[in-house]
Order: C-alpha cells, then sequence, then structure tokens
C-alpha cells in the first residue's frame, strides 16, 4: 500500500492535520497543495516530498524543520548553496539527501559519516582516488561498495580484505596482472571468480582445486591437451566436460572409460 492511500493526515507529532491552520491556504486555493496527497505538515514522506515538487520556492524555509523527513525532502528542492550546511545535519537521510545533490568536493568528509548507508552511497558516488580513505572501512558493505568503483589497478590494495564477499568483487573486476593471486584464495566462491576471468593458457594451474566448480572451469576453458587428468575426476560434471572435449579432439580416452566401456559391449 502506498502512502497516498492512506486515509488519514496526521502531522508528525501525532495530530490531525487542519487546513484551517495552515499557512499556505493561497497554495491550497491554487491547488499547489492537497489534503492527503501534497501536505508538508503530513507525517508521510511521499505526501511532503510532493508537496515541495509543487512547491520548491518553499523548501529553504523547511531546512531547519523539527521533522527529519520535511528537512530531507526540502533538501531535494532548496537552493543548492544551502545544501553543504545540511551535510551536518543529526539524521542521516538528512545528510545524503543533501549530498546526493553537492558536488563530490563537499562530500569527501562524509566518507567517515557515522552510518553505513551514507557511507554505501558516498562510495558509489565517488570516483578514482577519492575512493581510497575506505578502502579500510569497518564495514564490509562499504568495503563492497567501494571495491566495485575503485579503478582495477589499485583493487590490488584490497586483495588481502577479511570478508570474502568483498574479495568475490575485487576478482570479478581486478586487473589481469594481478588475478592468478586470488586463485589461490581460501573461499571457493572467490577462486571460481578469478577463474572466470583467467586466460585459457592460466587455467592448467587449477587442475587440481579443492572444488568442482573451478575444476569444471577447467574442463570447459583450458586446453584441451591439459585436461586429461580431468576425465577420471570425482565429479561426474567434470568427468563428462573432460571427455567430451577430448573425444571431440580425437584424443585418447583415459584407461578407467576404455574398461567400462568394453564391459558394456560383452
Amino acid at each position: 500500500m502506498s502512502t497516498d492511500d492512506i486515509d488519514e493526515a496526521i502531522d508528525w507529532q501525532g495530530n490531525a492535520v487542519d487546513c484551517a491552520d495552515c499557512d499556505h491556504q493561497d497554495r491550497l486555493n491554487a491547488e499547489r497543495c492537497k489534503p492527503l496527497r501534497a501536505c508538508v505538515h503530513d507525517r508521510y514522506a511521499r505526501r511532503i516530498d510532493r508537496f515541495f515538487d509543487w512547491n520548491p520556492d518553499l523548501a529553504r524555509n523547511y531546512l531547519s524543520h523539527g521533522y527529519f523527513e520535511v528537512r530531507a525532502c526540502a533538501s531535494k528542492a532548496a537552493e543548492i548553496f544551502l545544501l553543504p550546511a545540511m551535510l551536518d545535519d543529526p539524521e542521516e537521510a538528512v545528510r545524503w539527501s543533501a549530498a546526493r545533490r553537492l558536488p563530490n568536493r563537499y562530500i569527501l568528509r562524509l566518507r567517515n559519516d557515522p552510518h553505513r548507508e551514507v557511507r554505501i552511497r558516498i562510495a558509489l558516488r565517488l570516483e578514482g582516488t577519492d575512493l581510497l580513505p575506505m578502502i579500510n572501512d569497518e564495514d564490509y558493505a562499504v568495503r563492497q561498495a567501494v571495491a566495485k568503483k575503485l579503478p582495477p589497478d589499485l583493487l590490488v590494495l584490497m586483495i588481502n580484505d577479511e570478508d570474502a564477499g568483498v574479495r568475490r568483487v575485487i576478482a570479478s573486476r581486478i586487473a589481469q596482472e594481478a588475478l592468478m593471486r586470488l586463485t589461490r584464495d581460501h573461499d571457493p566462491v572467490v577462486r571460481l571468480e578469478a577463474a572466470k576471468r583467467l586466460e585459457a593458457d592460466d587455467l592448467e594451474t587449477l587442475i587440481k582445486d579443492a572444488d568442482w566448480r573451478i575444476r569444471y572451469e577447467v574442463a570447459q576453458r583450458a586446453d584441451v591437451n591439459f585436461i586429461g587428468a580431468l576425465v577420471d575426476d570425482d565429479d561426474p560434471l567434470v568427468r563428462e566436460c573432460a571427455r567430451d572435449r577430448r573425444k571431440a579432439a580425437g584424443l585418447e580416452t583415459s584407461p578407467n572409460v576404455i574398461m567400462t566401456q568394453k564391459r558394456s559391449d560383452q
């Protein structure tokens, strides 16, 4: 249910909204606000937001309002030169609402914002070396956001991150010359991400990997002359892939396969 479906007009302090006491009667008469639809005094953010969409000239008057949703919505519409001060607002929703409209040079200090959601959004906004102070953020989700944006040649600085999810992102983006280091990661999904990006000639080093998904990647893409050991792999999908590729290339079948074929012919 959207907020517009809620058939009550209550302000942020729990009181009924009364248009008769509103300072914006002229706006109501001019159809620039509407009960249950667009109202700065309503507690529902969508209605507040719509009020400022219809009346952006009033936004500057509400940047210090007691209700954070009003300040956040006003920050979307107020003149941009008023927004740097909003970066010090005690509510994270207001800080981000202001930050999203400001040039990057104004929001660099939010790299240390106390709220993780703000830091995540800041990381996704920033580019290049502006992200470097965030590579050791205490929150893994922030570091994941950094790993998604940091230039591939700088991701080597995060290659030993303690979180496997962060390292998976790194493996999917890091420069090729550093990729082989991630094939030795203790997390199999990290190794798999790296394996998928390796050149076929480099896959031979993973032929004995403990994870079948990585050996399957080897069986699929490595030079067919180097996958003979996989025709007797413990995993049936890996065996089938290796055998099919070698058979298609006209290469010999493993001794175990030959014996199985002889027994089935008898």
